[in-house]
């Protein structure tokens, strides 16, 4: 495993500890406190979740403004950036999915904790996630098939990697499941390790990405590694930007390093797919990163991911100076200027009305179309649809609710104190698509809000039935908490949690027309 290579311009601020909690020893090594430890998790993970690197942010200011990208792309910047400065007041975090708490560690040899460092760093990510208003999607696994919520988000992913000094660094990780369910890994050979191939091999995987993961995208490829655990590894450090300072060049000793001229290669053949930022564009990649490594002369090891625009990365280190965490931007309010002269949506669709209303008045609009919603929706995702689907076909009813009212395919976050509901934004689309045809056979499920590709059986059964898909922006879940949902119960399935089936009433809620 290699130290993360940072390109110098990480930013610290430090942090107030308990004096003594990091102290060097006579002799030279650094003693470490799990106070010092505890409270660098903590902060990390409640900074994370809501705040964003500035260069994030900045990337989305350039897509707002790019009057040569697409209406709908230019849109999704503009409510990313504000979603931002939503979340920047700390009380609705970035993304409903707030993620696995994972955690990537370099402890120098010199470094002693007297303590069990990963079991303090989980602790903390739990106390990060029950004090904030952060969901908790880890499920732990009863039977080969039954699950159940674990409640405080854990386990989390800690890996520890031993290095020389006696310095100690961290890189801090919220990944969400929509992002890590788009890596793609490809155990190839030599044969692979040609220009016309390769080109091949990524338009290919770069084409399938889609939109479901919440673009612009910072894009990773790896090719090679010593081992396919080696090659994602370093994809998952290189989506986080952590090797940005690896050399550009190899050597006969197996340096890794960066292709640029393929890293451009690559996000030409991201604008050649048309995706753009959710509803089709130029700008589906915001940048990438081609990694090169060595390998066994058998095997080449091909990763590619994406981190998605809630890039939730942060490092920290602990010195002889004290505890330090990167400075994330705090304020981006100030790049709300690029937000003007956006595309202004006039379509509004009233959803407090009979379904066969609501059917007719969504008849008039053409894919693409974008829409203000008003109204009353049901949320329900993953679980709950299993359960409409066992009841089915045990020769139960579909619940009326899922005939009279759109589905939002959507799980929020928790609930802060006094506000309506926690953030809130759509889930992958696909996931339900199983479930679509037998639900709309009864009636139900006419009308879907998701975000993402679907399945030529739901576009099918939406000609069939007379459906229709509507998908929502991905990653703005505290502007639409803040601003677009003014009421929300729980109406089914309490004991789901976060997946529990909710009634909620939105106002002026942005979508576009996918289906029919």
């Amino acid at each position: 495993m290699i130290k993360f290579v940072t390109n110098g311009r990480i930013q610290y601020r430090r942090l107030d500890v308990p004096a003594g909690a990091v102290r060097v020893m006579p002799g030279g090594d650094l003693k470490v406190g799990r106070e010092a430890l505890a409270a660098l998790a903590r902060a990390a993970f409640a900074d994370l979740e809501f705040f964003l690197p500035a260069d994030h942010v900045a990337g989305l200011a350039r897509i707002a403004r790019d009057r040569r990208a697409a209406p709908g792309e230019r849109l999704v910047a503009a409510e990313l950036i504000k979603n931002a400065a939503a979340a920047a007041w700390g009380v609705f975090p970035l993304c409903q999915d707030t993620g696995t708490a994972t955690v990537t560690a370099w402890k120098g040899e010199g470094v002693r904790t007297g303590a069990d460092d990963a079991a303090i760093l989980a602790a903390s990510a739990r106390a990060a996630w029950r004090s904030h208003c952060f969901r908790h999607s880890q499920v732990a696994p009863l039977t080969m098939f039954d699950e159940k919520n674990t409640g405080d988000n854990l386990p989390a992913q800690i890996d520890i990697y031993a290095m020389p000094g006696s310095e100690y660094h961290f890189l801090f990780i919220a990944k969400g499941g929509g992002s890590s369910n788009k890596t793609a890994f490809i155990q190839g050979t030599k044969a692979v390790l040609n220009d016309k191939s390769l080109a091949g091999l990524l338009a290919e995987q770069i084409g399938a990405l889609g939109t479901a993961a919440c673009p612009p995208y910072h894009l990773a490829v790896v090719i090679g590694g010593t081992s396919p655990e080696n090659n994602l590894a370093m994809l998952k450090l290189a989506t986080a930007g952590c090797l940005d300072g690896l050399p550009l060049t190899g050597d006969r000793a197996g340096r890794a390093f960066r292709d640029r001229a393929w890293e451009k290669r690559v996000m030409a053949m991201a604008r050649a797919t048309g995706l753009g930022a959710q509803f089709g564009g130029k700008h589906l990649v915001m940048d990438a990163r081609v990694i090169r490594l060595p390998r066994h002369a058998a095997s080449c090891p091909i990763s590619i991911g994406v981190s998605c625009c809630a890039h939730r990365n942060v490092r920290g280190k602990i010195t002889a100076r004290g505890v330090f965490l990167e400075e994330l931007e705090r304020n981006p309010a100030r790049f709300l200027a690029a937000c003007r002269g956006m595309p202004e949506i006039t379509a509004r669709v009233s959803l407090d009305q009979p379904m066969e209303n609501i059917l007719a008045e969504l008849k008039k609009h053409k894919p693409g179309a974008l829409l203000l919603l008003d109204g009353t929706l049901i949320v329900a995702r993953d679980m709950a649809h299993a359960l409409f689907n066992k009841a089915l076909r045990a020769g139960g009813k579909v619940p009326e609710y899922l005939k009279k009212h759109p589905v939002f395919y959507a799980g929020p976050a928790e609930t802060p104190p006094g506000k309506v509901v926690g953030s809130l934004g759509p889930t992958t689309a696909a996931r339900m698509d199983p479930y679509v045809p037998e639900l709309m056979a009864k009636g139900a499920s006419l009308v879907m809000l998701a975000k993402g590709n679907r399945s030529p059986a739901v576009a099918e059964a939406c000609r069939r039935y007379g459906g229709f898909y509507l998908a929502a922006i991905g990653g703005a879940a505290a502007l639409a908490a803040q601003e677009h949902v003014v009421s929300s119960e729980v109406i089914d399935y309490a004991g789901l949690g976060m997946e529990a089936v909710r009634r909620i009433r939105v106002k002026k809620l942005p979508v576009i027309m996918v289906l029919p």
